[in-house]
């Protein structure tokens, strides 16, 4: 068997670059060692950036029906018991109320799109529905990864299927998305360097027709997506998509334990059943390196965090959507060696900046968790006190695992290869995002004077955004991406909003909106930029 690119591993991020590629006619396969996809809970929420990608790739739409009604709210809780009053509401808006306040704001602050909750479960087979649909994806369940050898030209994998049959897979590439103890890194030699096996907690998928519906119990807290009971065995109860599927972590080692955890948090009687139950560990852990020659590595393969701030399968759809035009690009034969070279500087640094923003957050989690304990269950003046306490730490520490903005949208490549870097630049911040079309950065969105979203205006491609009245001619610049058979197109724009935002009157954007160069007047050497642009520099 011989395919242009050959992708390891059928979760979120596999299944993103595989799509991504067919949309971009590549050959390739993916291959899942599972026979179908699982009912396992692990990611649950698509953050703002992650459905910003989804949306150009045309499946915003599908992922947002399949998942939590637009409806419901995204409210965190800390409680005791569903059935007592919370210790402290943090609430956050459903996805229509968060679109409709990001729309009441045009200065690049807010995102294209508004976060969405869906359970692996659901976005998975979804995301394979999808890739099967293209013509140059082949989806290979039932398939297992043994080993690769490579050499100048191509890699050899050798695969073993579910009957036990063994076949040699010729790729130009090879893609390892096969999660943290991914064999395809093993076999490359890049380590994992942080900390390892920080805590270990079991977490068990309920099924339980009736207790979101029931909402709040007694005077309890209601309807809302994290519920975490301030416990000493850090207990956190999370909303699945359906509504009806809820997953509950704890300090405990086997299926009773989790039941009786489940019955204690829930606090009334309730019909429920438990459909699995397995350990894990909490990991923050980056690669050594992205990439060993013609093998890549994305996702859970290359960075684990521990999930406070949302950043684990999220960063991972940001890699296979920064990997994916640049394969396709050498493939074609307009991309140059520094296309996927950079893949390595530009997300090994956004994997870095993740880890530490999820230990930020994990930390800040451990703090109020530090003041938990059985004192808070029980009655009287003490008992207040501590509740008063645990609240007003929580109230600030919490908030660093569901406010992320700036590390959702603000990453900004630097020291890129294929980016006109200028020297200094704004700070990187987790929390607070701050618009800025400073080179490396993602491109801020803003809705124009016509009603439209500027991302949706820009092709597929590389584009020069003119925001100026100036006569421009741009022939040179044209010839100079023709000559490479790089796809380019001109985009002209009146818009005051856009100078205001970006503060530049050109821009040039990359295919994942990512801004290469900006001027106030066209750039002198227009064969230099685009050489630059497509990694021939």
């Amino acid at each position: 068997m011989k395919t242009r690119v050959l992708i390891v591993g059928a979760g979120p991020v596999g299944l993103t670059l595989a799509i991504d590629l067919g949309q971009r006619g590549v050959d390739c396969v993916l291959i899942e060692q599972k026979k179908e996809p699982e009912l396992q809970p692990k990611m649950e929420r698509c953050n703002a950036r992650t459905m910003e990608i989804y949306r150009r790739m045309g499946l915003e739409k599908k992922i947002r029906a399949a998942g939590l009604p637009s409806n419901i709210p995204m409210d965190v809780f800390i409680i005791t018991t569903l059935d007592k009053p919370p210790i402290l509401t943090l609430p956050y808006p459903s996805v229509d109320e968060a679109r409709s306040k990001d729309s009441e704001k045009n200065d690049g602050s807010t995102p294209l799109e508004p976060y969405q909750l869906i359970s692996q479960y659901t976005l998975e087979p979804l995301l394979k529905n999808e890739a099967e649909k293209l013509a140059s994806v082949r989806v290979c369940y039932g398939h297992k990864f043994l080993s690769f050898e490579q050499n100048e030209d191509n890699v050899t994998a050798e695969i073993v299927n579910s009957a036990g049959k063994t076949t040699h897979v010729t790729s130009d590439f090879l893609v390892g998305c096969d999660g943290g103890s991914s064999n395809v890194r093993k076999q490359t030699g890049i380590s994992l360097r942080g900390e390892g096996n920080i805590s270990e907690l079991g977490q068990g998928l309920f099924y339980c027709e009736d207790l979101f519906g029931k909402l709040p119990l007694g005077n309890g807290p209601g309807q809302g997506r994290h519920y975490h009971v301030a416990d000493d065995k850090a207990t956190f109860l999370i909303m699945q998509d359906s509504t009806k599927h809820f997953t509950l972590h704890s300090k405990v080692k086997d299926e009773d334990g989790i039941k009786e955890m489940f019955e204690k948090t829930v606090s009334v009687p309730i019909n429920y059943e438990l459909l699995s139950f397995n350990m894990w560990r909490q990991n923050l852990l980056l690669a050594d390196s992205y990439r060993k020659k013609r093998v890549f590595l994305a996702g859970d393969a290359v960075h684990l965090v521990i999930p406070t701030g949302g950043l684990g399968m999220n960063t991972g759809i940001g890699d296979a959507i920064n990997l994916g035009w640049k394969l396709a690009a050498v493939i074609q034969g307009w991309g140059g060696d520094n296309l996927l070279n950079s893949y390595d500087v530009e997300r090994h640094q956004v994997g870095d900046r993740n880890v530490g923003a999820s230990r930020y957050a994990s930390l800040g989690r451990r703090s109020w968790r530090a003041l938990g304990g059985d004192c808070l269950f029980r009655e009287g003046h003490a008992a207040d006190a501590a509740r008063d306490r645990l609240k007003s730490r929580a109230d600030v520490e919490q908030r660093k695992t569901n406010e992320m903005l700036g590390a959702e949208l603000g990453y900004r490549y630097v020291r890129s290869p294929i980016i006109a870097e200028k020297p200094g630049g704004p700070e990187h911040l987790f929390r607070q995002y701050i618009p800025t079309a400073w080179p490396g950065a993602r491109l801020p969105h803003i809705t124009l004077e016509n009603g439209k979203a500027l991302q949706d205006c820009l092709p597929d491609g590389y584009t020069m955004l003119c925001l100026s009245n100036k006569t421009w001619d741009n022939r040179d610049l044209v010839r100079a991406f023709e000559a490479l058979s790089a796809p380019f197109s001109c985009v002209r724009l009146s818009s005051n909003i856009a100078r205001e935002v970006y503060n530049a009157d050109f821009l040039l954007i990359r295919p994942d909106l990512h801004v290469v160069w900006r001027g106030h007047e066209p750039h002198s050497s227009p064969t230099v930029l685009a050489m630059l642009a497509t990694g021939h520099c």
